[in-house]
């Protein structure tokens, strides 16, 4: 299993993240703040980690900022809700992912599955992982590797953001609630209301639009939902 740094400055939430994540397998290093963690990630880099933005010494962003001066070690950021500017910004800055405060251990659980998997799978599929990779037109998913292409380039999107794309994929014309996309992305343990989605189909278009500013594949019908356009 994984050896994952585990970066905040409460201490109820390094016990407790900690606990879930050894529950898992996982060997866990806590640090109270980023210049601790730091000096521990340049001497022995684990395979993850998972980190606080805002916290005394070094924060979250300058944490992340200092890793990949020299490395893509992947990087999950724990975020309050009030926390979305610095969400995106980190997001651009090469985190991995991002689970919003309060969460629970079974949600944080599977981001760290999710992104463990991306980081350990090969660049070549194997027969079953092939069969699982999603082709719509222009649009790739491999769920192995959470990887997406748009027009044979990248589109780097976050588990949540991939999860959701992948339900609307899998069903092009079909229209899909917000509440059927809650489903698809989060914990049934975990309440999020419907700004929470558009918010992510917003993120989700923008970085398609990066690659392709006329991207239109993601239809919103007011009031009923999302439906992917197949092209």
């Amino acid at each position: 299993m994984a050896t994952i740094a585990l970066v905040d400055d409460d201490e109820n939430i390094l016990a407790s993240v900690s606990i879930a994540l050894e529950s898992e397998g996982h060997t866990v290093k806590t640090f109270e703040d980023g210049a601790k963690a730091l000096e521990y990630i340049n001497a022995t880099p684990p395979d993850l980690v998972v980190s606080d933005i805002k916290m005394p010494t070094m924060d979250g962003m300058e944490l992340l900022r200092r890793i990949r001066q020299s490395s893509s070690l992947p990087l999950i950021f724990l975020t309050s809700k009030d926390e979305e500017i610095d969400e995106v910004l980190g997001l651009t800055m090469g985190a991995d992912d991002y689970v919003k405060k309060p969460f629970s251990q079974r949600l944080l659980l599977e981001r760290v599955k999710a992104v463990l998997r991306r980081g350990q799978a090969s660049d070549t599929p194997t027969e079953d992982e092939e069969k699982k990779i999603l082709r719509r037109g222009p649009l790739t998913l491999d769920p192995m590797r959470h990887a997406c292409l748009w027009k044979d380039q990248p589109v780097i999107l976050t588990v949540t953001e991939f999860l959701i794309l992948e339900a609307l994929a899998q069903r092009p014309g079909f229209v899909k609630s917000r509440d059927q996309l809650m489903d698809a992305a989060y914990d049934d343990q975990v309440y999020v209301d419907d700004r929470t989605i558009d918010s992510h189909i917003k993120r989700v278009r923008k970085k398609f639009r990066v690659v392709d500013k006329d991207f239109d594949s993601i239809e919103t019908l007011y009031g009923v939902g999302y439906k992917y356009k197949d092209t």
